[in-house]
C-alpha cells in the first residue's frame, strides 16, 4: 500500500510538471539572475561551462538542516547520480554524519564560507580565514582537499573571486536556479530546472528545501531521457586553459 501511495504521488507531481511545461512553452519567462549583465571587465565566478557532450551538474547548498537530505541522497541513489554539495562550516561541524554519509555516497563537496556572510563585504584576510577555515573542517572529516568554493547568497566581487582563485578554489556559482528555498511545488521547481538546462549547466538546489527530493526523481529522470549526463562540478569544469565570457560561462581556451 505504501509503495503504491508513493507511486501515485510521484505520478501527480509528474503530471503537474507536464502541465507545466506544456503552459510555459508559450509564455516568456525572465531571465535567472546569473544572467546579469556586466558593464566592463570584471572577475567572474564559473555560471555554466562551454561545451557540446551534454554534461551537467546538480548541486546542493548545505547551511540549515538535514530534514530532507536522507530523501535527496536516495533519490540521487535510485538514478546513480553524483552530485555536489557545498557545506558551510558551522553545517560541517553540526552534521559530521551527513558530511561522511554524502562523501561515502560518492558525492563531492565543496565550502559555502565558515559563517554564511556576504563575502564581497570583506578584507582579503577575512576572505582567506573563511576558505581555509571552511576547507579544513571539511578535509578533517573526509581527508579530501576542497578546490570548489559557492559565495554565500550568490554575492561577490573582484576581491572575492580573485582571492578565492589564488587559493586553488575555483569560485562557482550556477546557471539554473530552481528556487527551491523559496517553497515552490515540486513540479514548480522540476519545470523550472527542466526548462532552462542546456549542456554544460549547474544546477542549484539545497539540501533542505522543502519540496526539493519530490522533485528530484522528475528532474533526473526528464534530463538523462534528453541525453544529458549528470556529474560532478569537478568533472564538469576546466581546470586550466580557459578563459570566462561575460555571462560567466567558462570556455576551453582552444575553443573557437
Amino acid at each position: 500500500m505504501r509503495f503504491v501511495t508513493i507511486k501515485l504521488k510521484y505520478l501527480a507531481v509528474a503530471a503537474a510538471f507536464l502541465a507545466l511545461i506544456v503552459v510555459s512553452a508559450f509564455t516568456a519567462y525572465a531571465a535567472d539572475a546569473a544572467e546579469a549583465y556586466w558593464s566592463g571587465a570584471r572577475s567572474l565566478p564559473i555560471y555554466s561551462v562551454g561545451r557540446e557532450d551534454k554534461k551537467i551538474s546538480i548541486s546542493f547548498d548545505c547551511a540549515w538542516g538535514t530534514e530532507h537530505t536522507d530523501a535527496i541522497l536516495e533519490g540521487l541513489a535510485a538514478a546513480n547520480v553524483r552530485a555536489t554539495f557545498f557545506m558551510v562550516q558551522f553545517w560541517t561541524e553540526k552534521y559530521p554524519e551527513y558530511v561522511k554519509k554524502i562523501d561515502g555516497a560518492g558525492h563531492e563537496i565543496g565550502t559555502h564560507s565558515a559563517t554564511h556572510s556576504y563575502m564581497s563585504k570583506q578584507s582579503e584576510a577575512e576572505i582567506r580565514n573563511e576558505l581555509k577555515s571552511s576547507s579544513e573542517a571539511i578535509k578533517g572529516i573526509t581527508g579530501k582537499e576542497v578546490t570548489l568554493f559557492r559565495p554565500p547568497y550568490g554575492d561577490y566581487d573582484d576581491l572575492l573571486v580573485n582571492t578565492s582563485n589564488a587559493m586553488g578554489i575555483y569560485p562557482i556559482q550556477w546557471d539554473v536556479d530552481s528556487l527551491d528555498w523559496k517553497d515552490l511545488s515540486a513540479s514548480d521547481i522540476a519545470a523550472r530546472i527542466v526548462e532552462r538546462v542546456k549542456s554544460g549547466s549547474i544546477i542549484l538546489c539545497h539540501n533542505n528545501g522543502l519540496h526539493t527530493a519530490e522533485a528530484l526523481p522528475i528532474v533526473l529522470d526528464t534530463l538523462k531521457a534528453k541525453g544529458y549526463e549528470f556529474v560532478p562540478i569537478g568533472e564538469l569544469i576546466y581546470k586550466e586553459n580557459y578563459t570566462i565570457d561575460s555571462t560567466g560561462k567558462q570556455i576551453a581556451s582552444d575553443a573557437s
